[in-house]
């Protein structure tokens, strides 16, 4: 059996509701970006309750664990305990 490999991704995008637009990055550990992706858009629609469909994804990229900004994602991807 192959070896699955998961990858730190940073997901970037826009909010666009009626009264309300931001923007964000998002840092996950997803195996695939379509993995990291689908895990956004269910972390924002669970904590702000935005619906996909205002949600603009404008960039998915695969961050070394170096560059990461989240600490605790960071020590997760490094293996620091």
């Amino acid at each position: 059996m192959a070896e699955v490999k998961v990858r730190n991704f940073r997901v970037e995008g826009i909010i666009n509701k009626p009264n309300w637009k931001t923007k964000f990055r998002k840092e996950v550990r997803a195996i695939r970006p379509e993995d990291a992706v689908e895990k956004v858009l269910m972390d924002l629609g669970s904590k702000h309750r935005v619906k996909r469909c205002h949600i603009k994804i404008l960039n998915v990229v695969e961050v070394p664990p170096e560059e990461l900004k989240d600490p605790v994602l960071r020590k997760v991807a490094l293996g620091e305990t």
